[in-house]
């Protein structure tokens, strides 16, 4: 792997405590009534520590603090946490900070609390306003709750707000699911979240499924009029279920869509990293189980770091990159995977000659069918049979590799 330049850098950090574990929810979360909040700023602070090593030098863009329920965390645990942070890190000027918080939890004066610590980007949990449905989903909040969330959020001063929304859920007619749609347009959010409920491994629905689910082809009529309603309000899809208004993307998410670096700290985080000097990308995993994490010393947070093999370069670029609704620039493959496009012809014509992709010297992107099937089209990039004797385009247009 030849590499000339490092990707841009983001930072997650998992806060893995929440009042009530969601039946949908297969994320590293855990039910608590009291969160060991100066221990875990501590284990994460030491956990940043020991992987500083791999980013000397480096600046990070954007952060994204994740559950779990980040916002169970008190204003001053944030506080002290991000005076760490700042002493450890090299912040960039325009950082993006961004913050989930549930609407059961949501406190004004801690969310005053977050924005003075530094977060500028707020990531609301609705899921739905309609109180049927939030019940059958587990959730712990009504609509009055999810309004009053928001109305929070806006008085403690924020002005970049993401509301997750699903759709796809018990009994849902495609009525309600418009329903909730025009009413989180309605709040004038920046951004929304907008996707499908799925019935995960390892989940209670999964050992007990919820009655009533809609069958695929209501699902994909909330899904295609639902588009259609956000575009017509002036919000952007791009990406396969995130949607930004007056230009108000996710810079962090966008950054993992474009394969680019992030460090992974706390209880179960991931992390991957670019060596450039070494010609090698590693990813890092956290001890999972927040009791266990709490008890690490020095890089005992560590469970695991591998390096990631050619295939497993080429397969996790392709999974992110074709998410996004314009795809990606061409040079962006050699940049963030040190690999040569040409390796990856044969797979590119055969998703062309499906109808799922398009490319030229320029960029390449999912069509519109691609977008429908993406599961189909990254796919074809899990196990690829790679002629490396086959140039993707002839010589006096060839994609060369170069820094950004």
């Amino acid at each position: 792997m030849n590499f000339t330049s490092n990707p841009p850098l983001g930072l997650y950090i998992h806060l893995p405590w929440c009042e009530k574990k969601c039946p949908y929810c297969d994320f590293n979360s855990h039910e608590t009534d009291v969160i060991p909040e100066n221990e875990y700023v501590d284990a994460l602070l030491n956990d940043l520590a020991q992987d500083l090593p791999l980013i000397w030098g480096r600046t990070v863009e954007t952060i994204f603090i994740g559950g779990g329920t980040p916002s169970l965390f008190s204003g001053d645990a944030i506080e002290r946490l991000f005076s760490g942070l700042r002493a450890l890190l090299n912040f960039a000027p325009n950082i993006e900070i961004t913050m989930e918080s549930n609407p059961g939890s949501a406190d004004q004066n801690n969310f005053r609390a977050y924005r003075e610590s530094g977060v500028n980007r707020l990531s609301i949990g609705v899921q739905s306003f309609n109180d049927h449905h939030l019940k059958l989903l587990g959730r712990i909040h009504d609509s009055d709750l999810a309004y009053q969330a928001f109305e929070a959020a806006r008085n403690a001063g924020f002005n970049n707000i993401n509301l997750d929304l699903m759709y796809g859920l018990p009994s849902q007619t495609l009525q309600q699911a418009q329903t909730d749609l025009r009413t989180a347009i309605s709040l004038n959010v920046e951004h929304i979240s907008h996707y499908q409920l799925t019935i995960e491994p390892n989940t209670l629905f999964q050992h007990k499924p919820p009655e009533k689910m809609p069958d695929n082809d209501l699902a994909w009529d909330q899904q295609d009029s639902c588009q259609a309603l956000l575009a017509e309000h002036g919000y952007a899809q791009y990406e396969i279920s995130a949607y930004g208004r007056d230009k108000k993307i996710c810079q962090h998410n966008l950054n993992y869509w474009q394969f680019g670096d992030y460090l992974g700290i706390g209880a179960g985080a991931h992390g991957k990293i670019t060596l450039a000097g070494e010609g090698r990308v590693v990813r890092r995993i956290k001890q999972r189980q927040p009791n266990a994490y709490l008890k690490t010393q020095g890089n005992q947070a560590i469970l695991s770091e591998v390096s990631l093999a050619e295939a497993d370069l080429i397969f996790e670029f392709m999974l992110n990159t074709l998410r996004l609704t314009s795809g990606f620039e061409s040079r962006l493959f050699a940049d963030n995977t040190g690999l040569s496009l040409n390796l990856i012809l044969p797979l590119l014509n055969k998703a062309k000659a499906q109808g799922l992709l398009e490319y030229n010297t320029q960029r390449i992107y999912p069509t519109e069918r691609g977008l429908q099937y993406l599961n189909d089209l990254q796919t074809l990039f899990l196990d690829p049979k790679i002629n490396k004797n086959q140039r993707l385009f002839d010589s006096s247009i060839e994609i060369i590799h170069r820094p950004k």
